[in-house]
């Protein structure tokens, strides 16, 4: 009850927009005067309540969906997400959106990091959940990560995550990625990609997937060009527009010699 008093307080103080576009975010006045809680309920109730709700509930309705996951109403629920999932959000950049139902992409954080832990702290604040991961690359091995990665996670981001095209969505790349980035997009399953238990990848599982991700960042070209890393299509291309320039070349220097 004290929560939420607190938080129809500040609103009075960060009254919410309709889904805040990336030049329109709402910070308190007396910023510098607030706890951490205080100030992420303040950032709260300016930039995410009018689609997640006062209270962290969503809103939602009964028409028709927005979004991924048939999401009704302006935006799903955040209590109970704990930590990981509005670190994952925030942190990448997904949130806020400008518009609900428009499919996030990676972008420069609109928040400061204090603003963000305030924030990721005010929500978990709001009910149970996962807290943010601590994945151990180093810890991993790096064929089972191929294995896993290409079994869970190559039929969309290609097998050297480098992103690609799916129906209705547009797979990010996943070189920007910190491994806890990683890590927290496996386990809530942004937009369209599904989500996978502790049951479905362990940890140590996840930890062999995050070494192989950074793996392939900078994978060695033992064959030589690399051609920029992103699977045999280039390539193949590239192989066809050489072989045409040769053939090419071959016919006028025969043509040249039946001239004579």
């Amino acid at each position: 009850m004290r929560r939420l008093a607190l938080t129809a307080a500040l609103l009075s103080v960060a009254a919410p927009a309709a889904a805040q576009p990336p030049a329109g975010v709402q910070r308190p006045s007396n910023e510098a005067a607030l706890s951490q809680l205080q100030l992420g309920a303040a950032l709260y109730a300016g930039n995410c309540s009018s689609c997640h709700g006062v209270d962290g509930r969503g809103i939602q309705n009964a028409g028709q969906s927005n979004g991924s996951q048939d999401v009704r109403g302006l935006g799903p629920a955040v209590r109970g997400t704990g930590a990981q999932a509005p670190d994952f959000y925030l942190r990448t950049g997904y949130m806020p959106l400008g518009q609900p139902g428009e499919q996030p992409e990676r972008s420069r954080p609109l928040f400061r990091d204090n603003e963000i832990r305030a924030m990721v702290a005010y929500i978990a604040s709001l009910g149970g959940g996962p807290a943010i991961p601590s994945p151990q690359p180093q810890r991993g091995n790096l064929h089972e990560g191929m294995r896993l990665f290409a079994s869970h996670c190559s039929g969309c981001h290609q097998i050297a995550a480098r992103g690609g095209v799916v129906t209705g969505a547009r797979v990010p790349p996943l070189q920007a990625a910190t491994p806890v980035q990683i890590a927290e997009a496996v386990r809530i399953g942004p937009y369209l990609m599904p989500k996978f238990s502790e049951r479905e990848i362990t940890p140590k599982e996840l930890d062999s997937i995050v070494r192989y991700v950074g793996f392939v960042r900078h994978p060695p070209d033992r064959g030589g060009w690399g051609i920029g890393n992103v699977g045999p299509v280039p390539e193949g291309l590239v192989t066809w527009l050489l072989a045409a320039a040769v053939l090419l070349a071959t016919c006028m220097a025969i043509g040249r010699r039946l001239e004579r």
